[in-house]
């Protein structure tokens, strides 16, 4: 039995060679490709791969320096030279903020549309040079601005929409007093000029403050040498009126810009009507 079974594993044996052979024969004749050659390799992943060793065998190509674009000094996404030269955006986040729906008194006044009026005439503070003392209210009425004069040479800015009514009258003058949600009343020239007005007339007391009353949330009365001038500087509800001369009314502010001022100024403040 040792006889054969040593027969039977010298056969198995034999019999394996032409496989192990074939098997052997498949390996070797398999090409090596170009990743298995280290020369290749970083010729072929330079410069991502780097060895020191190989570094002399791998040629380094010039690339070519991209010519410099000079940085453009007018653009018009941005408004001050601060904007253009550190590329910050006239969008000013603040200004959802400002421009916010709030609840008033009692009135809920709705979100303004800012994205929709002229950035210029948005609330903010600007460079302004003037021999007005700080605490001032400056109104530009052919630029359409309400300047409130701070210290060292700035300025709050708001946009302002000026009515027929707002250039009857320039010069200086004081507010006299102020008016939270004030009543509007016509005046009797108004009234003989529109007749539908006559249920707001003084004798009728006037209309009721409201988010559709004319004076909007705010008044500022401008008196002069003790006398009202009958100008005013008011809120309204008519956000597309600003920045543009309208038919009627006197200096009116975005309502959020009129409570801002409001609150800003006391009463005896000097205003200037240019």
């Amino acid at each position: 039995m040792t006889l054969i079974a040593r027969h039977l594993s010298r056969t198995v044996q034999l019999l394996a060679l032409p496989v192990m052979a074939g098997s052997l024969s498949g390996c070797i004749l398999v090409t090596d490709t170009s990743r298995m050659n280290p020369d290749v390799f970083v010729q072929e992943t330079a410069p991502v791969f780097l060895n020191p060793a190989y570094a002399a065998q791998v040629p380094v190509q010039p690339q070519p320096v991209p010519e410099r674009q000079p940085i453009p000094q007018k653009r018009d996404l941005y408004q001050t030279q601060f904007h253009q030269t550190y590329g910050i955006p006239v969008s000013n986040p603040v200004h959802r903020v400002y421009y916010a729906s709030i609840r008033d008194d009692g009135f809920t006044l709705p979100a303004i549309p800012y994205s929709r009026i002229d950035a210029r005439y948005l609330r903010q503070e600007v460079d302004y040079r003037t021999n007005e003392a700080p605490g001032t209210i400056v109104v530009d009425t052919k630029q359409r601005f309400l300047y409130l004069v701070q210290p060292n040479g700035k300025a709050i800015r708001y946009g302002v929409g000026i009515g027929r009514d707002g250039f009857s009258w320039s010069g200086r003058g004081v507010i006299q007093w102020k008016a939270k949600w004030p009543r509007w009343t016509p005046p009797n020239e108004m009234v003989q000029r529109q007749p539908e007005l006559a249920k707001f007339s003084a004798a009728e007391g006037g209309a009721m403050p409201g988010l559709n009353n004319p004076l909007g949330a705010r008044a500022l009365y401008i008196f002069k040498d003790g006398k009202d001038t009958l100008y005013r500087v008011h809120g309204t509800p008519d956000w597309q009126s600003i920045g543009k001369a309208t038919s009627s009314g006197c200096v009116r502010l975005l309502n959020q810009d009129v409570i801002d001022l409001f609150d800003r100024v006391p009463s005896n403040t000097p205003i200037v009507v240019i």
